[in-house]
């Protein structure tokens, strides 16, 4: 059989989180972070490509798109699906608009829908404008991110600034209308030469509609929820057993520690309840004069500690020494020191034995698996937003855990890797 949906995620929590929630739904799901490693879980039912693309140049996240459509698209994959954030991460450079555009390109479909809504979370779209709970986007701590500040709700004219295509909007009230008037809609909108529409979309009974209008769609985009739609269109079709095999990840023994690279408030908090048991070491990038320098500190530090039990080593700071920060080094500049130095460190801690990595932050996460040498995951079911886990193949596993910033319980570090250490 071939897979029903190849899913390219731009990052790689986003990807973990949409393989674990087709896994809890019974969706055998392959997960790879290099394309070219496709093949060897083409039998899956559904694969997730998984790579750093959320904040690279546009170009590099267009041909690293690309290459993973590929891939997929040899293996037979009968629907594409381009993973990101449901904050709509992405500046007017790029990176949404751009790899939109190449795969709609690629896969010869005649148009494609944006669907960033997450219910659970309260980020939801209406009018076209992205709500971030109660309040607009623009007026949420994600108008203060580093690398991609919201500040324009409007998607539809976020999304235009960076693609050549014409971007309509899908109305809430044909959304929550039958099937049949939905699909006229939208017929009438791509009759306008429209080819990319922003789709609103506030409670479950949305995203359903909407999976049930691009389930035969040769491309469709979107944040992870929509996905668990799919998996009952499909057992409705019959391409679907009833039930699929328990995934189980094998307990993972070692040393355990927490990675934090993420600026979110929520991982702020996260670290604080962390330190009420562990401890914690917060590495001031303002101060540090150079990675090999501070990854050495770093491992001295947790040396004396870490046998005792996990220890949290993090970059993350609020955002006035954020600023401090970029003003000396740059943005991008600033995010790539603190990238390398959680990678490197990471590699070195695995040397010395830890096995259990909680990581927060998504370009955190694509950083320090490349640096492990990690390009495939078994993926373990979803538990909520933030919290999915996932172990290397082998006799000697590496658990992980990757979590967006923004996300999961105020007290899942210990928890987490306490759960690890168990099947």
């Amino acid at each position: 059989m071939k897979p029903l949906l190849g899913i390219i995620a731009d990052d790689l929590t986003g990807g973990m989180e949409s393989a674990s929630m087709l896994v809890s739904l019974g969706v055998e799901c392959g997960f790879v972070t290099k394309p070219r490693r496709v093949p060897e879980v083409a039998g899956a039912q559904a694969i997730v490509v998984a790579q750093k693309t959320r904040v690279t140049s546009a170009a590099d996240a267009v041909e690293k798109s690309k290459t993973a459509a590929r891939h997929l698209l040899e293996v037979g994959a009968r629907q594409l699906f381009f993973k990101y954030c449901a904050t709509f991460d992405s500046t007017d450079e790029g990176n949404i608009g751009p790899v939109a555009d190449a795969l709609l390109e690629m896969t010869g479909a005649d148009s494609t829908a944006f669907c960033p809504t997450s219910a659970e979370l309260g980020r939801s779209v209406f009018n076209g404008y992205l709500f971030y709970g109660r309040p607009l986007v623009s007026e949420s701590p994600k108008r203060f991110d580093p690398l991609t500040p919201m500040t324009d709700p409007d998607l539809v004219r976020v999304l235009q600034r960076q693609s050549r295509e014409k971007v309509g909007l899908i109305e809430h009230r044909y959304v929550r209308g039958d099937a049949a008037g939905l699909a006229d809609h939208v017929a009438a909108l791509k009759s306008q030469g429209l080819r990319h529409f922003i789709a609103d979309a506030i409670y479950l009974e949305d995203l359903a509609a909407i999976a049930a209008l691009t389930v035969d769609w040769p491309l469709m985009t979107g944040n992870s929820p929509i996905l668990q739609h799919y998996a009952a269109l499909w057992r409705t079709r019959g391409w679907l057993p009833e039930a699929h095999a328990e995934t189980r990840l094998p307990a993972v023994s070692g040393e355990g520690v927490v990675l934090a690279g993420s600026c979110a408030d929520r991982t702020l908090e996260q670290l604080d309840a962390f330190e009420r048991h562990r401890p914690v070491l917060r590495i001031d990038l303002a101060a540090a004069d150079s990675v090999s320098r501070s990854v050495d500190d770093a491992l001295r530090w947790a040396s004396s500690r870490i046998a005792d039990g996990p220890v949290a080593i993090a970059t993350s700071a609020a955002p006035e020494q954020v600023a401090v920060v970029q003003s000396r080094l740059g943005k991008d500049g600033a995010a790539r020191f603190a990238e390398e130095l959680l990678g490197k460190l990471a590699a070195e801690l695995h040397a010395r034995g830890v096995r259990r990595f909680m990581v927060a932050g998504g370009e955190t996460s694509g950083a320090i698996v490349e640096h492990l040498g990690i390009e495939k995951l078994r993926i373990g079911k979803y538990e909520g937003p933030g919290i999915a886990r996932a172990t290397t193949e082998g006799d000697l596993p590496v658990a992980l855990s990757l979590k967006s910033g923004k996300l999961g319980p105020i007290d899942m570090f210990l928890s987490t890797l306490d759960e690890m250490a168990r099947a």
